[in-house]
C-alpha cells in the first residue's frame, strides 16, 4: 500500500497516513490535497492531534543508469522510487566546448579569450549526478520527518599503470564526499558497503536482485535501497510495499549563443533557455484542451509555446498560447506510469 505524506499548515512534515484516512480528511475539509513532484500529499487545515514522529530513514542505491530510493520507518515502507540518472551532461559540455572553439575561427566579433572557467573543482557531469541525489532527498525531507540517510558507498580502487580502469571509475568516485557533506545538512549519513552490508543482508533474508538493471521492478534497484533503510530503522525482514514509482528528470536545453547550423542568409537564431514566454520550462500547467501538461520550448517568433505529456514526455502541440495556460507548479522530473 502506498502511504500519503502529511504536512501541517506550516508545511512541516508529520507521519504519513493511509489513503483511506486521507480521503476522509479531505471530505471533511480537515485537509487539502496537493501534489509534490508527482507524489500525492495532504496538508492539514487543523492542528494535528499528535506531533510525535518515529525515526524515518532514506535508503539510496546509486547507479550509472538507474538509482533506487526508499523512505521507510520501522513499521512501514512509505515510498519506493526509481530515477533515471542524469547522464547527458558530459555530451552537452563537449558540444558547448566545440561550439566555443568553432566561433574562434569565424570572422565574427568576439571577446578576448580568457581562462576556461570549467577547469578546476568537480567536473560538471559528475556534479550533476551527485547534485540530483541531493535534490531528491530535499524533496523527501519536505514531506517526511527524515531522521537518517543510508547510502551505498562507492569505492573505486585505482590500479597503477591502468589508465583506462582508473578513468572509468573517476565519475563515480570524484564528488561523493561533497555529496555526503551536503546530505549531512539534512540528516546524519551512514555509508554502507555493497558486499558486507547490502549483498549479505539480501542473501540472509532470501531477497533476490534482478540482473535487468534497466527494468522498473522492485528487485532492480529499490530492493537494495530498502535494505539500506532497514539497516537504519529495522522492522520486518520482508518488504510489505513493493510498489515502485519510476521518475525521469526533465532535460531542459540551456541557453546557447545560437544554433550550430545557420539558416537563411547565414543567420544563426538563438536557441535554448530555461524560460518560455515567462513560464518556467518543465513547469506544470493546465490547458483548456490538453489538460495538465508541462511546458517545453517556444517558437521562432517567441509568441507560442510547446506542451508535453506528463506521463510519456511526448509533445502535444507547438502553438499553445501562454495566456491559455494556468501555471500550477514548478517541476524538474516527471512520473512514468507503469506499463
Amino acid at each position: 500500500m502506498q502511504y500519503v505524506p502529511v504536512v501541517d499548515r506550516d508545511r512541516r512534515p508529520l507521519m504519513p497516513t493511509t489513503p483511506a484516512r486521507a480521503e476522509r480528511w479531505i471530505k471533511s475539509k480537515k485537509a487539502t490535497p496537493f501534489f509534490r513532484k508527482g507524489i500525492f500529499c495532504v496538508r492539514l487545515n487543523v492542528e494535528p492531534s499528535n506531533r510525535h514522529t518515529q525515526p524515518v530513514a532514506v535508503g539510496i542505491d546509486p547507479g550509472s543508469k538507474r538509482e533506487g530510493y526508499t523512505v521507510k520507518s520501522k513499521a512501514h515502507t512509505y515510498l519506493n522510487q526509481q530515477f533515471h540518472a542524469v547522464d547527458w551532461v558530459k555530451e552537452s559540455e563537449e558540444t558547448s566546448t566545440n561550439a566555443r572553439r568553432a566561433r574562434r575561427y569565424r570572422k565574427t566579433p568576439c571577446r578576448k579569450p580568457r581562462q576556461n572557467r570549467k577547469r578546476g573543482g568537480i567536473p560538471p557531469s559528475t556534479k550533476a549526478r551527485w547534485q540530483f541525489k541531493i535534490r531528491v532527498v530535499k524533496v523527501f525531507d519536505g514531506l517526511f520527518p527524515i531522521s537518517n540517510i543510508g547510502i551505498e558507498d562507492i569505492k573505486a580502487v585505482a590500479k597503477k599503470g591502468c589508465r583506462k580502469w582508473n578513468k572509468s571509475f573517476s565519475t563515480l568516485e570524484v564528488g561523493k564526499n561533497w555529496c555526503y557533506s551536503q546530505l549531512e545538512i539534512i540528516a546524519p549519513v551512514t555509508k554502507f558497503d555493497s558486499y558486507t552490508d547490502t549483498y549479505l543482508t539480501r542473501q540472509e533474508w532470501g531477497l533476490k536482485k534482478s540482473k535487468a538493471k534497466l527494468s522498473n521492478g522492485f528487485d532492480a534497484h529499490c530492493v537494495d535501497s530498502w535494505v539500506l533503510a532497514y539497516l537504519l530503522v529495522g522492522g520486518h525482514t520482508s518488504p510489505e510495499n513493493t510498489l515502485v514509482m519510476e521518475c525521469k528528470p526533465i532535460r531542459i536545453y540551456r541557453r546557447q549563443l545560437h544554433v550550430f547550423n545557420p539558416g537563411k542568409n547565414r543567420y544563426r537564431r538563438p536557441y535554448g533557455g530555461s524560460m518560455s514566454q515567462g513560464l518556467k520550462r518543465g513547469g506544470i500547467v493546465k490547458h483548456p484542451k490538453y489538460g495538465k501538461c508541462y511546458v517545453g520550448g517556444e517558437d521562432i517568433q517567441k509568441s507560442r509555446i510547446s506542451l508535453h505529456n506528463l506521463d510519456t514526455g511526448k509533445r502535444l502541440c507547438q502553438n499553445a498560447k501562454p495566456t491559455d495556460c494556468k501555471f500550477l507548479a514548478y517541476n524538474s522530473w516527471r512520473t512514468v506510469k507503469p506499463s
